[in-house]
């Protein structure tokens, strides 16, 4: 399947799309807007961690493929793969173990954090250590590689993708030995006002749950919001509320 398959649109069909700011962002300004989205149940809270989007993606010949967001890294049987981000050294290893799949393609989302990935790394590690946490799962159905690249981006953008909810998702990173981004809390609402929402981060994140060391130095990047059956889902970040909050003192 793997040199059947049309690449570029494996790539389009197993990217993972953009995610809302809980309060919405003015274009103009970067400052977060009281025009929070609305969650239709509850609330399930996750640590947003801050490193770099990563995806395995499993084949049912028994290939897989490894990618960053944007583009693919490494072919399973590669002699050479994109060293970018050190996304192929932290999860080639863990990619090999995973059993095959035998009927579609499985995509696995995967921070790599830690090391020298990204500004925050040594919030993680003071060490150099590297870790993983995985936050998404989908199965692509086949009809989908049929598609034009323009009909995949609008699809995928429009939360086309068949994600997992929260009960398979934990049912397959246990079957896969993988762990999740920490869960933090179910809630039955959230603050609607952007004052009383930095709070709320501070009250359930005050530091991070993912450090790999002792020395890491635990500040958080925020929490992921959802439903469980992760057809609503936004982020909230420290660094927005802080930075709106600071230009309206």
């Amino acid at each position: 399947m793997l040199r059947e398959v049309d690449l570029e649109v494996l790539n389009s069909v197993t990217k993972y799309p953009s995610i809302p700011t809980y309060h919405a962002l003015d274009p103009k300004n970067g400052s977060l807007t009281e025009n929070p989205v609305a969650f239709d149940g509850p609330v399930l809270g996750t640590e947003k961690i801050d490193g770099t989007n990563a995806r395995i993606i499993s084949l049912p010949d028994g290939n897989y493929l490894l990618g960053s967001r944007e583009e693919l890294l490494y072919a399973k049987g590669d002699l050479i793969g994109n060293p970018s981000q050190g996304i192929v050294r932290a999860l080639k290893e863990l990619a090999e173990r995973l059993e095959p799949e035998t009927e579609k393609i499985r995509v696995r989302f995967l921070e790599v954090y830690g090391g020298k990935v990204g500004q925050a790394a040594k919030q993680y590690s003071g060490e150099l250590n590297v870790g993983y946490r995985m936050f998404d799962s989908i199965v692509v159905e086949d009809e989908m590689l049929a598609k034009s690249r323009q009909e995949i981006s609008a699809w995928r953008e429009a939360n086309g993708q068949s994600f997992l909810n929260e009960t398979d998702l934990q049912r397959q990173a246990e079957k896969d030995e993988i762990e999740l981004v920490p869960r933090l809390f179910e809630i039955d609402s959230l603050p609607v006002e952007i004052d009383k929402m930095r709070d709320f981060l501070g009250e359930k994140l005050p530091e991070t749950l993912s450090a790999l060391d002792e020395n890491a130095g635990g500040r958080p990047e925020g929490i992921v919001l959802r439903t469980k059956d992760r057809k609503t889902i936004a982020k909230a970040r420290f660094q927005d509320y802080d930075r709106t909050l600071k230009r309206r003192k």
